[in-house]
């Protein structure tokens, strides 16, 4: 079959233990990063020009584990660098748990910068920084001659 192009990703759609409560989180670090909400019948979810997140209800409580199969975590990239430090100071000033406060990520890339929080579910999320012309040069070429360290 010949190789068939995607696009990009359309939209994700999470699992929450307590959709109202995940409702208030993402409307507001969602509607920071420019995403509009829509909600549905049967689910919630947020837009920008390039992705959709949406929330689902667990049919049971479960405590989220990043390093079970699934999810590891959700990476949002942003234009300029400063966004990174930007969206830091929000959290802050929303009192939303920081996993890791920005810093640069040689081992990711040239210049990639970026912070880490989390969702009231725990689930891990990031805004990042990253030169593109880096990775269309590794997605052309075929290989990231970068020395790697084991996986987190």
């Amino acid at each position: 079959m010949t190789p068939i192009e995607t696009l990009g990703t359309d939209h994700l759609d999470l699992t929450v233990n307590d959709l109202e409560r995940s409702i208030a989180f993402y409307d507001k670090v969602l509607g920071a990063l420019g995403f509009r909400r829509l909600d549905n019948a049967s689910y919630v979810a947020w837009h920008s020009a390039h992705m959709g997140i949406g929330l689902r209800p667990a049919t049971a409580a479960a405590t989220f584990d990043r390093y079970r199969v699934g999810f590891h975590h959700l990476a949002l990239r942003v234009k300029h660098r400063d966004d990174v430090d930007r969206f830091h100071r929000f959290l802050v000033e929303e009192r939303i748990t920081v996993l890791d406060p920005p810093a640069d990520y040689p081992e990711y890339g040239p210049d990639y910068r970026a912070v880490f929080f989390a969702d009231p579910d725990g689930l891990k999320l990031e805004i990042v920084h990253f030169p593109w012309g880096y990775w269309r040069r590794v997605l052309t070429d075929g290989r990231d001659d970068r020395p790697r360290s084991a996986p987190k």
